[in-house]
């Protein structure tokens, strides 16, 4: 059974027009660095495109057009790709040059 193609021109173009505005983040992928739009953009079609496992329809679009053959060549799992996904977006959690700093402890100190 072929996938179906559940995106359309307007969705290519639409990932054109981020690319042009360099909304890039970079997250590891099988240990290579891969360019990928900030979850926060991705289009509600796209993520219909990766809940359905149409991975590599979404991958083409939200991976930078010049890494694509990279993500291609890797061939990752579909652990591997939810690691890179999940990286990208806490780039975008933490903000450019921003850390999180250490978590604050669940543990109350008791007041006397």
């Amino acid at each position: 059974m072929e996938p179906e193609e559940d995106f359309d021109d307007d969705d290519a173009a639409e990932a054109q027009e981020d690319e042009a505005e360099g909304h890039y983040v970079t997250a590891k992928l099988v240990g290579e660095d891969v360019q990928i739009l900030p979850p926060s953009v991705w289009r509600q079609s796209w993520n219909r495109l990766l809940n359905s496992g149409q991975i590599d329809a979404f991958a083409e679009l939200v991976i930078h057009p010049e890494d694509y053959e990279r993500y291609e060549e890797l061939d990752p799992t579909n652990a591997q790709f939810g690691e890179f996904i999940g990286e990208a977006s806490e780039q975008v959690a933490e903000g450019p040059g921003k850390s999180r700093g250490p978590n604050r402890s669940t543990r109350r100190t008791r007041r006397r």
